[in-house]
């Protein structure tokens, strides 16, 4: 829902203006509309805004599933601008510990970013990868389409503050989670 902007940390009360994709547009009226039931029927309502999310069981049409996928078979995938685009990569644990806490947490209605707080660039991500699976990726490096922002980073003090939220693998360690999961399950 945040866009593109100069200002990170991404925080729940910046400013949202209007969303590139379609996608972040759904997810803009989804709580829209969690505001007007929490308005009209006082409907507890909290929105978690979740941070590039990886781990097991990912949707093959994903980032990390796909560029492993393509290292893994030797195909060409492509990295928009080379890589300098920087990520806050978090993994589906942390995620499902935050969505646990915000359920157990009536609040009214919030705003809340679950994240890890800790933009990885998306080249370091890729050599990560490439780590994993002991081979060179094959990547294509154009410009990255205006639908895409430079940065995803979330700041996760409000989540931190109301739900106890502490995300706990770095993603060297939830690639690794990942990778084992994707051996067993796709090899």
């Amino acid at each position: 829902v945040y866009g593109k902007t100069e200002e990170v940390p991404f925080r729940e009360d910046d400013p949202l203006g209007k969303p590139l994709a379609p996608y972040p547009a759904t997810k803009l009226a989804v709580e829209v509309l969690g505001h007007a039931y929490h308005n009209m029927f006082e409907l507890s309502f909290t929105a978690l805004r979740f941070f590039s999310v990886y781990g097991p069981r990912g949707r093959p049409d994903m980032m990390p599933y796909h560029i492993t996928d393509c290292v893994v078979h030797d195909r060409t995938f492509q990295l928009y601008d080379a890589g300098e685009m920087h990520r806050d990569w978090t993994y589906v644990g942390d995620i499902a510990r935050g969505v646990v806490a915000a359920a157990e947490r009536p609040l009214g209605y919030e705003c809340i970013n679950l994240g890890r707080g800790e933009p990885v660039r998306m080249a370091d991500f890729v050599a990560l990868i490439e780590q994993l699976v002991g081979k060179s990726a094959r990547m294509e490096t154009p410009p990255a389409p205006p639908s895409e922002p430079p940065i995803t980073y979330a700041d996760i003090s409000k989540a931190r503050r109301l739900l106890a939220y502490a995300p706990q693998t770095p993603v060297e360690e939830g690639l690794a989670h990942f990778w084992t999961w994707y051996k067993h399950a796709r090899m």
